[in-house]
């Protein structure tokens, strides 16, 4: 049998129309309305699916005809039509009668419709079988009236009759109305936005990204409740190629703009229906700059008789609510998807001469400076224009508008700028201004990917050195470069010969700096042609006083991966050539993790640049979710990246959130997930996180010999490229699995993490060095003070380890072990946490702490479910809304289950609506979701599994 995909959040309509078609002693006729693509077919053959596996018989009436008779007529032949498929003997004599009465014509119409009327009832009482009718709104005016007229005067007693249709309100003024025969009507509404969130992920065969989600439903404005828009959208992203599966979740791969509907989707036909050429310029105008009506009134006459179009397309599309006019009169799609279907298309007259038209008609009055000035969004649309217009008019009105924005609206300023920039000459004088106060404007609103879309005329000016320019183009050349870092790409790569590195050293430090923050290969550090107090100041100022690092600050920022030794020299020249004091613990604590953002706000302080919406930002959050035990958060913060990253295309830079994602899901039990993260990372990668992750990942899959002889040559590799921040957590990690099988190796790694720490002496060095003594030296005080020292720091997982380790080794190892059982619980560690937990409790001969009652207070997250669980929805709607697995919310429900001492969804729900379930309680981090292979208890086989590794 074929299996049918359940309709998404029409349940109760369903089940309205269900009850309508089956028998009953006083049939009704019932009308569902809805406007086009809201469900209406899809609900009757599910409600007709429902009645016929009940044995109930549904015919369909087909009163549709595109020629032929209308009126009783037509409703004759579709009531003969449906007549003739129910077998029985009375039907024939009761057919010709029919036929008769519509031959005949005695009486008119009254005469034929009772005599349908009686042959309907008849008929029933003999077969029962109710009646269905779809698309009444594509029936003829006079059809409709002889159906309504029969529905109301000569009902056919006990004959179920089901219509759907668009509401009257959409037909013209005076057509006849179903509704007023029906004795009930039922529209559907829009899609709630969970439902749209289980309709996209069933369409998907997966969950959808919250942001997916979020960028359909504004894609489709007003029809973001409509199934069959929320599938056109998806069909066309499929087509597109828009989709990209990451961690079993389906994100948006491109841009929100190109989200649009397929060429067949209903809306778009009504915009087309009066010509494309008109409505396809209309869309690129909108597209490209901000456009009122007046502005098309104006044009010259050059453009007259596309103005009129225009006029006429705008009016027409006004009405019909296609086209919105805001308060200031702007216009806009009500539905941005149209407009990006529009855009598809090609357009059959010339949109950029269009653009420029529009420009020329305020220019001539007021001249090209002025009208920047008091017009500056018509930059956007000089900007469009292109070599339609003159440079002669288009210059002056982009810096102008361009210096009229930058104080109140950045980004138009940013692309007025960059079009400006496209048309001045390389190095002149004026042009080397324009530059530096562009890049000065995107680093100050955290704009990196307008600084790096400056490449292009910064390479310009490189390549053909002009005259002096007081540091417009080095500071230019250095803020691409420190946007570079920032979106995570490799600065200046293969664009800026050597010659421009040795005129400016900061270009080659910020091309290394990037190796050491796992941003390209690694590469020696530049040695600096003079000392650093000698540096000029390009940045508007006394030395550091601007936004950009100075080279003492980026020295500083690089020997923070490096010995304590060379980062006391770099903050001693700091100090000196700058007067700075840098936040020394954030700073090696964000250098561990290839934090870029983290490490420049400890260097910078205040003048730290934002991050904005870059992938450093991003990644600087998920290293902050990851350490404060917000793992989801943290997953979803990798996907983000690696969506972007795959956007942009180019060389994959996005290595350490790669390995963060592949370290939580290791933790976790789902080590499928955790090797698909890990073998996105190229081998060549050298950096301690990437390290700690593979020797994860590799030991729990069985490969412990390899994983432990790899794991060393990593120590090796990054100690000899000078990466000591993070390698003591690879030797904890070594020490950990080594302890019961490879005494030789554990002693090994507790001799090295010595070394390391008197070389780096970092917190994190300490905490490592203190925890691997309380491992082989039963150290209970010294783990004691890794455990302060890591919740200090905020580092939940460091201290979940320390609480395992002083469960064996402390005096009381009760309150360790509660603690860690309730990290664990935190974590959604998977089995192996578990594991570990039953092996200290069972060397302490104490017994293991249950998880935590619902007396204790519920997190977060489990309240959340409860409450979609007493709201009625099933495991695929809750997935849906988590953007997870069915899997992981069974899992979920089977340890409340467990917790609660609940023993069904019913229980659950009602224990939770009656108030016996606490309240949430205060906890320190969100309980994320667990991994699909994590399971609720058992216990790994021998030699399998060793424990998280808290290192």
């Amino acid at each position: 049998m074929e299996r049918r995909a359940p309709l998404v959040g029409r349940d109760h309509q369903v089940g309205v129309v269900a009850d309508a078609l089956r028998p009953a002693a006083a049939a009704r006729t019932l009308l569902v309305t809805g406007e086009a693509g809201a469900g209406k077919t899809a609900v009757l053959d599910e409600a007709r699916h429902t009645v016929a596996q009940e044995g109930a018989r549904v015919l369909r009436l087909d009163g549709e005809s595109g020629t032929g008779p209308t009126g009783a007529a037509a409703l004759a032949d579709a009531v003969c039509e449906v007549l003739a498929a129910v077998h029985h003997d009375r039907l024939p004599a009761h057919l010709t009668a029919v036929r008769r009465a519509q031959s005949r014509g005695d009486g008119g119409e009254l005469t034929l419709l009772a005599t349908l009327g009686e042959t309907l009832a008849d008929a029933a009482c003999q077969v029962p079988f109710a009646l269905v009718l779809d698309g009444a709104e594509r029936l003829p005016a006079p059809t409709v009236s002889a159906l309504q007229l029969m529905l109301r005067a000569f009902r056919p007693a006990g004959v179920p009759v089901v219509l759907a249709g668009r509401p009257a309100s959409g037909g013209p003024a005076g057509a006849p109305d179903l509704a007023a025969a029906a004795d009930q009507v039922l529209d559907l509404p829009p899609l709630r936005p969970d439902d749209v969130g289980e309709l996209v992920g069933q369409r998907l065969g997966r969950p959808a990204e919250p942001a997916l989600l979020a960028a359909v439903r504004r894609s489709l404005g007003p029809l973001a409740g409509n199934p069959a828009a929320v599938l056109s959208v998806l069909a066309a992203l499929h087509a597109d190629g828009g989709l990209v599966d990451l961690d079993g979740c389906t994100g948006l791969a491109g841009a929100e703009d190109d989200l649009r509907l397929t060429a067949d989707a209903e809306p778009l036909r009504r915009v087309t229906a009066g010509g494309t050429d008109t409505a396809v310029v209309l869309a690129g105008l909108l597209h490209r700059a901000e456009l009122r009506p007046t502005d098309l009134y104006g044009l010259d006459p050059a453009c007259g008789a596309l103005a009129a179009d225009l006029g006429r397309t705008v009016d027409r599309l006004v009405r019909e609510r296609v086209l919105t006019l805001d308060g200031d009169g702007l216009l806009a799609f009500a539905v941005p998807a149209v407009a990006a279907a529009l855009r598809t298309l090609a357009p059959g007259r010339d949109v950029r001469s269009t653009h420029a038209a529009v420009v020329r008609t305020v220019t001539e009055r007021l001249g090209p400076a002025t009208t920047g000035a008091c017009h500056p969004p018509l930059a956007d649309h000089v900007a469009a224009a292109g070599s339609a217009l003159h440079d002669g008019v288009a210059v002056p009105l982009l810096l102008a508008a361009a210096a009229k924005d930058a104080r109140s609206y950045h980004p138009r300023a940013a692309r007025a700028y960059l079009s400006a920039l496209r048309r001045l000459p390389p190095n002149y004088p004026a042009t080397l201004g324009v530059l530096r106060e562009a890049a000065e404007l995107g680093l100050g609103s955290g704009d990196h990917a307008g600084v790096l879309a400056l490449g292009e005329p910064i390479l310009a000016g490189l390549e053909d050195p002009g005259p002096s320019d007081g540091g417009g183009m080095e500071f230019a050349t250095h803020a691409w470069g420190l946007s570079s870092l920032y979106e995570h790409r490799v600065p200046c790569d293969g664009a800026v010969p050597r010659a421009v590195h040795a005129r400016m050293p900061r270009a080659a430090m910020l091309a290394a700096l990037g190796g050491r923050y796992g941003i390209g290969p690694l590469t020696p550090w530049p040695a600096a042609p003079r000392p650093a107090s000698a540096e000029p100041g390009p940045d508007g100022g006394r030395r550091g006083s601007g936004p950009l690092p100075t080279r003492a600050e980026l020295r500083t920022l690089a020997a923070a991966v490096g010995s304590h030794e060379e980062l006391a020299r770099a903050v001693h020249d700091l100090r000196t050539a700058e007067g700075g004091e840098p936040a020394l613990g954030r700073l090696r604590d964000a250098a561990a993790y290839g934090d870029l953002v983290g490490a420049l706000d400890a260097v910078l302080g205040e003048r730290c640049v934002p991050a904005g919406h870059s992938a450093a930002g991003g990644y600087h959050a998920m290293v902050r979710d990851y350490l404060a035990g917000r793992w989801d958060d943290a997953l979803a913060a990798a996907r983000g990246i690696e969506r972007r990253g795959r956007a942009r295309g180019g060389p994959d830079t996005g290595q350490l959130a790669r390995a963060l994602a592949a370290e939580i899901h290791c933790f976790r039990g789902d080590l499928g997930r955790a090797r698909e993260w890990l073998d996105l990372i190229p081998a060549t990668v050298v950096h301690p996180l990437v390290a700690r992750a593979r020797l994860g990942v590799r030991y729990w899959s069985g490969q412990q010999d390899a994983a432990l002889e790899e794991a060393w040559r990593d120590v090796r590799r990054a100690r000899d490229s000078g990466l000591l921040t993070g390698v003591e957590r690879v030797l904890v990690r070594i020490l950990e699995f080594a302890e019961e099988t490879r005494p030789e190796q554990a002693r090994q790694a507790l001799e090295q993490l010595a070394a390391v720490h008197a070389e780096a002496d970092t917190a994190m060095s300490r905490e490592a060095l203190l925890v691997a003594r309380g491992v082989l030296l039963r150290d209970a005080e010294g783990a004691h003070e890794a455990y302060r020292s890591a919740e200090r720091r905020g580092d939940r997982h460091m201290m979940l380890y320390c609480c395992q380790i002083l469960a064996e080794v402390a005096e009381e190892p009760q309150p360790w072990l509660a603690e860690a059982a309730r990290d664990t619980h935190l974590l959604s560690l998977g089995r192996p946490g578990r594991v570990l937990l039953g092996r200290s409790a069972q060397r302490r001969n104490v017994p293991l702490p249950r998880g935590r009652s619902a007396r204790e207070g519920l997190s977060e997250a489990e309240v959340r479910l409860i409450g979609m669980v007493a709201e009625g929805g099933t495991n695929r709607q809750i997935a849906a809304r988590l953007a997870c697995s069915e899997k992981t919310v069974e899992q979920r429900l089977a340890r409340l289950f467990q917790r609660t001492g609940k023993r069904s969804r019913v229980e659950l729900a009602a224990a939770w609506l009656d108030g016996s379930l606490a309240a949430p309680a205060p906890a320190p981090a969100p309980a994320p979701a667990p991994g699909p292979d994590a399971a609720p208890g058992g216990a790994a086989g021998p030699g399998t599994w060793s424990g998280p590794a808290g290192g």
